[in-house]
């Protein structure tokens, strides 16, 4: 067995979701499921160090070599562009980028489109392929109120079940692309761990396959 591959890991519900794909193709780590403070969880038998990060962080880790893998969403890599391979679909953390705006919305061609997102890049590229002038406005949270209040038109926003939007008289009217999470892999730790990677790459493959 080669170096330890250092696996990040985003917090939250979709981290939890991707560490038991993990842990069922045989990379678990015991100590990941305690109840501590602990950040770095190591498994020597197995050869996988895991840790937890904020998911917009994850690329960040990956890229600049801290890890070697990691999970991300595609919604995150294609805002950040991070300079990594992107290896597997995992087939988890299903959502769309979707277009939202109050019900009976109609696009005045004549005036500029102003648009709330946490998306600027995306949000950018998607209109910039219709042509479309718009006027981005970049916010952190509660993106469902940009309409309501009359600060923009429409969003650019992450749906899931689309619950939110309708308890919000919000609808979509545009679906950009679908997101899942990924999994990602700093450039050198592929060239030179290539044989630890593509082993745990081919493990999760099958797996997923199975839809087990």
């Amino acid at each position: 067995m080669g170096r330890m591959l250092n696996i990040a890991l985003p917090k939250g519900r979709l981290g939890e979701q991707v560490y038991e794909i993990f842990e069922r193709v045989g990379y678990g780590c015991p100590s990941i499921l305690e109840n501590n403070r602990k950040l770095i969880f190591e498994n020597e038998d197995t050869g996988v160090c895991y840790f937890w990060v904020k998911p917009s962080d994850v690329a960040i880790y990956v890229e600049r070599g801290a890890a070697d893998l990691g999970v991300a969403g595609k919604d995150i890599l294609l805002e950040q562009c991070p300079d990594v391979f992107e290896l597997l679909d995992l087939g988890v953390g299903k959502c769309r980028m979707c277009v939202a705006a109050g019900k009976g919305f109609r696009d005045d061609q004549d005036r500029t489109l102003r648009v709330a997102t946490k998306f600027p890049r995306i949000a950018a590229d998607f209109y910039s392929g219709k042509s479309r002038e718009i006027d981005i406005i970049k916010l952190n949270g509660s993106i469902e109120l940009a309409p309501i209040l009359g600060l923009s038109d429409v969003i650019v926003d992450i749906v899931e079940t689309g619950t939110t939007l309708r308890e919000n008289d919000l609808e979509v009217i545009e679906c950009i692309l679908p997101i899942s999470a990924r999994l990602i892999c700093n450039k050198a730790s592929y060239k030179f761990n290539y044989e630890q990677i593509g082993r745990l790459c081919g493990l999760v493959t099958d797996f997923i396959r199975k839809g087990q």
